[in-house]
């Protein structure tokens, strides 16, 4: 497993990766298949490797939870935006939009998980919000259908990820994203079955890209991201994405040869200002003030991800994953 001080960096890198290699996979096949076929290799590959090792398995209203989330944070918005990429739109302006979810999230958290976001987060949101719209300020061409999309896209991930936090936080990540990904593979197969022509033009970047797809991103990034929902309130977990544009754009600039602007360095760097004030932890506050469940809750959290301390949370400390 990679080392708890590693895990956001390695994350932001896994994730932002998804959109290049989709670059590739819309360009071979219908997006619809590509997401499909994604999830089904996905599915069986985390499946077999938690069966081997004996992972437990969510059962009856923990199960439901689980297909819940997995239906909105996979099989909704990879939908959307793989789609939405068909349609002409360019990676990093998806990326920008996955990069806005943070405060999609935050707005959510504050009712459906008791999580209290303060000033300070709120100012690292605004500046990380500015960050990444700077960083693909110069690649904004894009339809108002792919623009419809890219929205489903940011508001499934979105919902899916409270959603997930409030109802299956407890879930095993073996497991859990095992069936989160295998619920949603016929969901997505049958949308292109009705939807699309299910054809692959070319075979090698067709597999070369579901490849990439399901061990960085299906299995790797998504493994990582439950760890860490499991161990982080959704607000905190939520800000890492405010750095995806920027490392999305040093990727396609690094693999796909295209030029990387001074605009985009620094929205770079603004977007990485806003995640360090958004996570920072607050150290002048006394001890004292904290109550016992919350200083719990923040030794979990720094256990897994150091670089992503945990605020005060008053969420229901009765609610499990089902």
């Amino acid at each position: 497993m990679v080392s708890r001080r590693v895990m956001p960096a390695a994350f932001v890198v896994m994730w932002s990766s998804a959109l290049v290699a989709g670059i590739i996979g819309v360009a071979a096949a219908p997006p619809l298949l590509l997401t499909a076929v994604r999830f089904g290799v996905a599915g069986l590959a985390l499946g077999a490797f938690a069966l081997a090792v004996r992972a437990p398995w969510p059962k009856g209203r923990a199960l439901g939870h689980v297909v819940v989330s997995g239906l909105l944070v996979q099989a909704v918005q990879f939908a959307a935006f793989y789609t939405a990429m068909g349609f002409g739109m360019p990676a990093a302006v998806l990326s920008l939009m996955q990069g806005l979810s943070p405060v999609v999230i935050a707005l959510a958290a504050g009712r459906a998980l008791g999580e209290r976001v303060t000033g300070r987060q709120w100012a690292g949101f605004a500046l990380g919000a500015a960050g990444v719209a700077l960083a693909v300020s110069d690649r904004a061409a894009f339809s108002a259908g792919a623009i419809a999309l890219g929205v489903v896209g940011l508001l499934g991930m979105s919902a899916g990820t409270v959603y997930q936090k409030r109802f299956a936080s407890g879930m095993d990540v073996r497991t859990g994203t095992a069936v989160q990904v295998l619920v949603s593979a016929p969901v997505v197969a049958a949308a292109s079955l009705a939807l699309e022509t299910p054809r692959v033009s070319d075979w090698a970047g067709f597999s070369w890209a579901v490849a990439w797809l399901v061990l960085v991103n299906s299995i790797g990034a998504f493994l990582l991201l439950n760890t860490m929902l499991k161990r982080a309130p959704a607000s905190r977990v939520s800000t890492l994405f405010f750095l995806t544009p920027s490392v999305t754009a040093l990727m396609a600039w690094a693999l796909a040869g295209q030029s990387l602007h001074p605009i985009a360095l620094a929205g770079l760097a603004l977007g990485g200002a806003g995640v360090l004030l958004a996570a920072r932890d607050r150290r002048g506050r006394k001890s004292g003030q904290e109550d016992s469940q919350e200083g719990t809750d923040q030794l979990a959290a720094q256990d897994v991800v150091p670089s992503l301390p945990v605020g005060r949370s008053t969420r229901n400390r009765g609610s499990a994953s089902g």
